[in-house]
């Protein structure tokens, strides 16, 4: 095996680790979710990874302000992390963990979209097909009209949606905005906003489930950690298809804690998002295609408030070119 070859091995090993302990940080917030409001769960967890996560922007030795390049753009993200944290917090706490996951895959689906009007990403007759069938996938798993929907479904959508789009304005201004910007307003908001909640919805909490929630953040920067090391050793289109590898987890992890069966429409509805979720991938990876690849800088999962995004904390180099038009006639 040559030396490359081996490194790649390595990011990928990193990133399925990256995926399992993401995958248990998705444990902890579900059975916390039993007895507290994801407004608390977000509030703490998120108060814990700050002093994690400022060893991290201590990095930035830039000497300029904290005032942001694009505050419209900011903004907007700030607001849809926000709105991501507590819906998918929800939603892991309701619902079974692998019908979260599926819902959560379209996510990547959603950003090839979003991409068209907010990067001017020129989407070809392949990967538009492959967005829906992908949704139809969603379809599957949520069996409209079948079952009854719930507000744990509604939740996991918006932040499937929401996520989405925080992607894709990181991927629009993360070339020009410093990393402590990109980091720090999502992390202030999430504490302003779930603490202005925290009255309302405020349970005590024993020693064990504070410790928890520490666990959450620490779960969540540790995995974050390890991506950053997947992507600089293996390329994007290797490493972004390992996030899939959590449906296998949260079917184990749902058994084994929490007595979830699968169904087979989230089984069949899974695999159709995936698949589609994976072509997109290859097709975003291939030279002439696109030039945004809207997908592949996406490198993080949702759901994750107590870290920032991983493109934030990758060197810019990494974080890839700069949006650009296609040339009209790229059928992708």
């Amino acid at each position: 095996m040559s030396s490359e070859n081996a490194t790649q091995l390595r990011g990928v090993a990193l990133a399925l680790a990256a995926f399992g302990i993401f995958a248990t940080h998705d444990v902890l917030i579900k059975y916390l979710g039993g007895s507290y409001s994801p407004f608390q769960i977000v509030f703490f967890s998120v108060l814990f990874g700050f002093p994690m996560v400022t060893l991290l922007m201590m990095r930035d030795a830039k000497e300029s302000n904290l005032r942001p390049v694009y505050p419209m753009w900011t903004g907007l993200r700030t607001a849809a992390t926000v709105i991501t944290a507590a819906t998918a917090f929800y939603a892991f706490s309701v619902l079974p963990l692998a019908q979260v996951y599926a819902i959560l895959f379209a996510a990547p689906l959603l950003i090839t979209l979003l991409a068209i009007p907010m990067l001017g990403e020129k989407v070809g007759i392949r990967r538009g097909g492959a967005v829906l069938v992908g949704l139809c996938g969603v379809l599957i798993v949520l069996q409209p009209g079948a079952t009854d929907l719930t507000w744990g479904h509604l939740a996991a959508l918006v932040a499937a949606v929401t996520g989405a789009f925080g992607a894709v304005i990181m991927r629009k201004i993360g070339q020009q905005e410093r990393s402590v910007v990109l980091i720090l307003y999502p992390m202030m908001a999430n504490v302003v906003v779930m603490g202005a909640a925290l009255p309302f919805v405020y349970q005590p909490m024993p020693g064990q489930d504070m410790l928890a929630l520490a666990v959450i953040a620490a779960f969540a920067l540790i995995a974050t950690t390890l991506l950053i090391f997947a992507y600089r050793l293996a390329p994007a289109a290797t490493v972004a298809p390992m996030q899939y590898s959590q449906i296998l987890w949260a079917t184990v992890y749902g058994l084994i804690f929490f007595d979830e069966g699968l169904e087979w429409a989230t089984v069949i509805g899974t695999g159709v998002i995936v698949a589609s979720g994976v072509y997109i991938v290859f097709r975003e990876d291939r030279g002439g295609t696109s030039t945004t690849t809207p997908v592949l800088r996406t490198r993080s999962r949702v759901g994750a408030p107590s870290v920032p995004r991983v493109a934030s904390l990758l060197p810019k180099g990494l974080r890839g070119p700069q949006h650009s038009q296609v040339p009209d006639g790229a059928d992708d």
